[in-house]
C-alpha cells in the first residue's frame, strides 16, 4: 500500500497587509485568471510526474487568502485537482477564509463544491487587538462568520487564535478561547506571536515602538489554554492544535507524520520520499524538498512559458530527516515511536542520548513509556530547547 499524499495550494491574494504576517501575498488584486492559468499549468506537471504513484487524500487551499476567489474561481482551482490526480474519496478538503468573506451564499456555495473543512482567521474577538493587527474583519464579524459556518452545515472547522498580543489584557486572551467554545468552534489553532524580521511589526519592534510580550506572558497564557480547553472535551493533539474528538486537521497531519505531499503556488513547499515510505523499512535514498519563488509576476511568467518556478530544492539525508522527524513529531500528542525512529531512519535515540534523556526526564520535561517519547506539559514550554537538545546530529542540507 502506498502512502499517502497531501495536496496543498497557496492562493496569495489578501485585502490588506497583517502587520505580523509572514507569508507571501499581494493586496489590490486583479484579476486572478493568469495565477489560475499559472497554477493548473504547475499541477498537470506534476500529476504527469507523481500522479500514478499515489493517491491524494487530502486537499489544503490556504494563502493569503482563499476566499478572495469568487466561487467560480474557486471551481476552477479544485477542478485542477481533482482531474489531475487520483482523489476518489479524500478524508479532507480545507478552505481558509476570512470573516469578512462569509456571507452565507459564499459558504453554501463552497459546501456545494465539496469543501468540508474550514479555517477561519479570527485572531481575537476585541476590535482593539484586530485594529493593532491590521485585519480587515471586526470582532462582530468574526462571531457571525462563524454562526453562518454552522448553518451552511460544515460538521467541522477550525478558527486561529494568536495570543501574546503586546499590551493585550490578559483577560482578552481568556475571553478569546472562552468564547471560541462557547460558540461551538470544534477545533482551535492558538499561536504565539512571532516577530518576523521582514514586517511591520518586525520593524515597529527594531525601532522601539513595540514591545514584544514577556516570556512570562506566554507561559500563563498557554497553560491557560491547555487547562481550559482539555477541560472543555479538547483533545490538545499537537502544541498549537486543540480538538473536538473526531475534528482534528488531517492534512495538517501529512506535514507531521513525514509523508508525501506537494504545494503548488507562489512559495508553497513540497516534500517527496525517494522511495515510498513503508513502516519498519529504511528509505534508500532520503528525500527532497523544493520551494516556490515569493513572486507572483515571475510565477506567472515562468509557467506561462513552462517553466517550473521552483526557487530552492533541498537533499535531504536520512540523518537529516531523523532530526526533521524528531522534530515534528514532539509537537505531537503521540510523541516520538523510536522503534519507528530506529527502523525507518536508522537512529538509535536512546543509545545516543541517554544522558540528555535521563536529564530531561528528570527535570520532568519529557517521558518515555512504551518506546513513545513525549513532552510533558512543562516540556512544551521549552519545546525548542528540548528538541535542540535531542538533536542527533546538525548536518547542513545540499541545496542545489
Amino acid at each position: 500500500m502506498s502512502s499517502p499524499l497531501g495536496l496543498y495550494v497557496h492562493v496569495p491574494y489578501c485585502r490588506q497587509r497583517c502587520s505580523y504576517c509572514d507569508f507571501y501575498f499581494v493586496t489590490g488584486q486583479k484579476s486572478p485568471a493568469p495565477f489560475l492559468a499559472a497554477v493548473k499549468e504547475e499541477i498537470a506537471h506534476y500529476a504527469d510526474r507523481y500522479g500514478d504513484k499515489v493517491q491524494a487524500d487530502t486537499i489544503y487551499i490556504g494563502g493569503g487568502t482563499p476566499s478572495r476567489l469568487d466561487l467560480d474561481e474557486t471551481f476552477a482551482l479544485l477542478d485542477a485537482l481533482r482531474t489531475s490526480f487520483r482523489i476518489d474519496e479524500p478524508l479532507e478538503v480545507t478552505f481558509e477564509v476570512n470573516p469578512d468573506d462569509c456571507t452565507d451564499d459564499y459558504l453554501a456555495g463552497l459546501r456545494a463544491l465539496g469543501v468540508d473543512r474550514l479555517s477561519l482567521g479570527v485572531q481575537s474577538f476585541f476590535d482593539a487587538d484586530l485594529k493593532w493587527m491590521n485585519r480587515a474583519h471586526t470582532g462582530k464579524q468574526a462571531e457571525a462568520a462563524i454562526e453562518g459556518i454552522h448553518k451552511a452545515g460544515f460538521r467541522t472547522f477550525s478558527a486561529d487564535l494568536i495570543m501574546g498580543l503586546p499590551d493585550q489584557p490578559e483577560e482578552y486572551w481568556q475571553a478569546n478561547v472562552e468564547k471560541a467554545v462557547r460558540l461551538g468552534v470544534p477545533h482551535l489553532s492558538t499561536y504565539m506571536l512571532t516577530v518576523e524580521e521582514q514586517t511591520p511589526l518586525g520593524n515597529q519592534v527594531r525601532r522601539g515602538l513595540v514591545t514584544p510580550a514577556s516570556d512570562g506572558t506566554f507561559e500563563r497564557r498557554f497553560r491557560f489554554t491547555m487547562d481550559y480547553l482539555r477541560g472543555q472535551g479538547f483533545d490538545h493533539y499537537e502544541i498549537s492544535s486543540f480538538a473536538r474528538p473526531g475534528h482534528r486537521a488531517v492534512h495538517n497531519h501529512r506535514y507531521w507524520d513525514h509523508v508525501n505531499y506537494l504545494g503548488f503556488g507562489p512559495s508553497a513547499h513540497s516534500f517527496w520520499w525517494d522511495t515510498a515510505l513503508r513502516e519498519h523499512t529504511l528509505s534508500a535514498g532520503g528525500a527532497e524538498r523544493w520551494s516556490n519563488l515569493r513572486s507572483l509576476t515571475r510565477y506567472n511568467a515562468l509557467l506561462g512559458n513552462h517553466t517550473l518556478p521552483v526557487e530552492e530544492r533541498q537533499r535531504l539525508t536520512l540523518d537529516q530527516l531523523a532530526n526533521e522527524h524528531l522534530m515534528l513529531r514532539l509537537r505531537t500528542e503521540d510523541g516520538v515511536d523510536l522503534d519507528r525512529l530506529l527502523h525507518v531512519y536508522g537512529a538509535d535515540l536512546v543509545m545516543e542520548k541517554v544522558d540528555d534523556l535521563a536529564a530531561l526526564e528528570e527535570a520532568g520535561m519529557v517521558t518515555l513509556r512504551g518506546g513513545r517519547l513525549r513532552l510533558t506539559d512543562d516540556g512544551k514550554m521549552l519545546a525548542d530547547a528540548v528538541t535542540e537538545r535531542l538533536m542527533l546530529r546538525d548536518p547542513a542540507p545540499r541545496r542545489r
